[in-house]
């Protein structure tokens, strides 16, 4: 027998009685899954959220609502929290899961070139499944640039193949010809796919939250499998003592590269403004799929944040807060580290 859901009205969440209720945020490198957390944080009224991320970096947390912080965890003023996965995705679950003041409900971010069954059977094929309930697997999808040859990535197929809702985000940049094929495309991979359009992760909460749309019966032959494996692997280990918690930390490794890099950049000298437009328009390779970075320019006393996905880039200067310097990362399929690097130093004043 499942739980049911009720919406006690069209915007607050009643919380079921079994087990914490998770949500798996997916989607492809660019897509819009950080700023879907920012709007979910923003608008959870008396709904206290924990939301795991890899890094707090992009997690936009107006100062008023920031009550403290360490090293792997906010917390807010709403109730909420937001905690890193630095330790490994379980060990992360039970900071939550075990604190004195308890939330309502997990969302959980995933790297954007990552197979999400890792994650949904860290769910299923674990202990956690005694204390949660995996609610809906969410996909966003750039509108824009979203083909599927374009990625040919597996990991970006499988974030479809497994989401539960698919939200075609950037849709105020698409074309209504492009938005009726990518809708078609993805009812191709996911036979009876619910599809909701936003724009800027704009979507009403009780659409993704509580919905009880994640059938555990779909994943029973891959959560079994890997339940075998696991007891393959720990062979004979039963006699030794142990963390009281399960770790499988093959599941938190849930980066699928699809030949994936992540190349860094930092230096302590200021680039001139002029040759890094020139190269982000002329040099930067057709294979970096996202990048970000805190950019210092030669003629300004301010910081630039700089985001990148896809073919667009954005600058966002505000006041320096720390020492000035250049840090960059860029991520791509099949890239030039060194090539990449070079260009870059030769952006420097």
């Amino acid at each position: 027998m499942t739980d049911t859901v009720t919406l006690s009205n069209p915007t607050t969440l009643s919380m079921p009685k079994r087990g914490m209720p998770i949500t798996i945020i997916t989607g492809f490198l660019g897509s819009g899954k950080t700023t879907l957390l920012n709007h979910i944080l923003s608008n959870c009224q008396d709904l206290k959220i924990a939301i795991l991320v890899n890094e707090f970096g992009d997690i936009n947390i107006d100062s008023q609502l920031l009550v403290s912080m360490d090293e792997d965890m906010m917390e807010l003023s709403n109730g909420c929290i937001c905690c890193t996965i630095n330790d490994g995705l379980v060990d992360a679950v039970y900071r939550v899961l075990e604190r004195d003041e308890p939330v309502d409900y997990m969302v959980i971010e995933t790297t954007g070139v990552a197979d999400p069954l890792p994650i949904i059977i860290t769910f299923l094929g674990t202990e956690l499944r005694d204390m949660t309930r995996l609610d809906s697997i969410i996909t966003v999808v750039d509108s824009e640039t979203f083909t599927p040859d374009h990625f040919d990535s597996e990991a970006a197929l499988k974030q479809i193949g497994y989401a539960d809702i698919t939200i075609l985000n950037k849709t105020d940049l698409a074309n209504p010809d492009q938005m009726q094929y990518l809708e078609t495309y993805i009812r191709t991979v996911k036979k009876g796919a619910r599809i909701l359009h936003s724009q800027h992760g704009q979507v009403s909460l009780p659409l993704i939250l509580d919905v009880g749309y994640n059938n555990p019966e779909a994943y029973a032959n891959l959560v079994q499998e890997e339940i075998e494996q696991s007891q393959h692997d720990h062979h004979h280990h039963d006699e030794h003592d142990h963390h009281p918690h399960e770790h499988h930390h093959h599941h938190s490794a849930h980066l699928d590269n699809d030949g994936f890099v992540s190349i860094s950049f930092e230096s302590d000298r200021p680039f001139d403004v002029h040759k890094f437009e020139s190269f982000l328009q002329e040099q930067l390779p057709q294979e970096v799929f996202r990048a970000k970075g805190i950019l210092w320019f030669a003629d300004s006393e301010l910081c630039h944040i700089f985001q990148l996905s896809g073919p667009r880039f954005d600058l966002q200067a505000e006041q320096r807060r720390t020492l000035p310097n250049n840090q960059l990362v860029f991520i791509g399929r099949n890239l030039n580290a060194e090539s990449l690097r070079q260009k870059l130093k030769h952006c420097l004043a």
